[in-house]
């Protein structure tokens, strides 16, 4: 990937530094999600139901924010320059609003929504929150449509096309808020508001990881190939013609609107295909030269994201299968992000302090993440149910506890390579300060 010019390196570093903020802050609330049902510590905790509020706000964090914070981090890194009109306000916005969405629990009670996409707590100070980090999103997708691209053609096409449905699904929301029927309220309202939006989000997601796994591939494509890699991204994004008709075929609060765009998402990871097999091609089709933490981080990722499309197929009733599916794909996207990191660091002049360390962290990431999603395959064959904890989950066959335990085991693994992760750039960013490129 093309290094832009010094005021884009800074801002692309900014942008780094807000996702990472959001993942130290999403770890804290995933300690305060464990003692919120610690005995001897939850009676201290400020209100009731503290668990699902510190979810909503960890998987906010860990998610939304930390995917689009470094979305802003590729959108830069592939510009010729800022637009201080649309940049500056864009990062200021987005990190405004991931702090108010940090400190919303402590300013009132949460009563927490656990719907689809994005969780929310209905308290002013976290939508305020998640409306300025949309708000920045916004400014960012616009600069990055605005500006000159220095990335190589078919990367500078993946770009453009995230940066277009990122603005669609934004644009989306005030649809849905207009189609929802007045007597619709609570976890509904949400579901059906962000139903739409977040399905054309995935479209985002989708082409940016494949942006990063063939972006930092040692090898380049020809001519030929770059004019081909750009169609195939174009394919991806093709769905997004189609939700502004889904929206305009009838009412969003029936189970057809639904089913339109869980099609509409399927035809979208079809169309994913060809560049996911050429992307797997790239990394496993011989060793790899260059930079080892990267290399880990990108078959990593790419293990995990396929082993998640594969759950997807074996999906039959509603169990655990369906979060094993997504989550593989979710921590693929992260373990990406990670190398992306990796990468980026050292071209910001500042180098990777733990090279060794970030190398073992990728693969410990990756088989903790893989016994989490293998459990929990597992045991949705048993029918253990979903969005239920304790005697809910239906842990009646000892095959069932097996695979429960094997979750548990593989995402306390998990959890300690995203430490790890944190610890890597922490260092190095402490390390590096005042060493960053001008």
């Amino acid at each position: 990937m093309t290094a832009p010019p010094p005021a884009s390196r800074q801002l692309a570093l900014r942008w780094l530094q807000l996702g990472l903020a959001a993942l130290v802050f999403a770890g804290i609330y995933a300690i305060l999600l464990v003692s919120s049902r610690t005995p001897g510590v939850a009676e201290h905790l400020p209100w009731l139901d503290f668990f699902h509020t510190a979810l909503v706000v960890h998987v906010d964090l860990s998610v939304l924010i930390w995917f689009l914070s470094l979305s802003g981090v590729l959108w830069t890194w592939g510009s010729a320059g800022p637009l201080p009109a649309l940049d500056r306000p864009a990062l200021w916005l987005a990190a405004a609003g991931t702090a108010l969405i940090v400190l919303s629990p402590f300013t009132g009670e949460g009563k927490p929504l656990i719907n689809n996409y994005v969780p929310v707590l209905q308290q002013p100070v976290f939508l305020a929150g998640l409306g300025l980090f949309g708000g920045g999103i916004l400014l960012k997708g616009l600069a990055a449509l605005a500006a000159r691209s220095i990335a190589p053609a078919p990367l500078a096409m993946g770009l453009r096309l995230a940066a277009f449905t990122t603005l669609v699904s934004i644009l989306l929301l005030p649809v849905s808020h207009l189609m929802i029927l007045p007597r619709v309220g609570g976890a509904g309202y949400y579901e059906l508001l962000f139903w739409g939006p977040g399905h054309v989000l995935q479209l985002t997601h989708t082409l940016l990881v494949l942006v990063v796994w063939i972006g930092l591939a040692p090898l380049s494509p020809g001519p030929a190939g770059r004019r081909l890699l750009g169609a195939l991204f174009l394919l991806i994004a093709l769905p997004v013609v189609v939700a502004p008709l889904i929206y305009g075929a009838g009412g969003i609060d029936g189970g057809e609107f639904r089913n339109r765009f869980t099609t509409f998402m399927r035809h979208g990871g079809l169309a994913s295909l060809p560049l996911l097999l050429y992307a797997l091609h790239l990394w496993f089709r011989r060793r790899v030269e260059g930079d080892a933490p990267v290399a880990a981080a990108m078959r990593g990722s790419l293990l995990l994201f396929v082993a998640g499309g594969i759950l997807g197929f074996m999906i039959e009733g509603v169990n655990v299968v369906i979060p094993a599916h997504y989550h593989g794909s979710i921590v693929g996207i992260t373990l990406a992000y990670m190398g992306l990191a990796y990468a980026l660091l050292p071209r910001l002049g500042i180098p990777l302090t733990l090279p060794r360390l970030a190398r073992w962290q990728a693969w410990i990431y990756t088989v903790g993440q893989l016994m989490h999603i293998s459990g929990l395959a597992w045991s949705g064959g048993y029918g253990v149910a979903r969005k239920v904890a304790g005697s809910a989950q239906g842990l009646e066959q000892l095959q069932a506890i097996w695979g429960m335990r094997l979750m548990g085991a593989g995402g306390g693994i998990a959890i300690i390579g995203g430490v790890l992760f944190l610890v890597v750039c922490l260092h190095a960013l402490w390390r590096g300060r005042g060493q960053e490129s001008q």
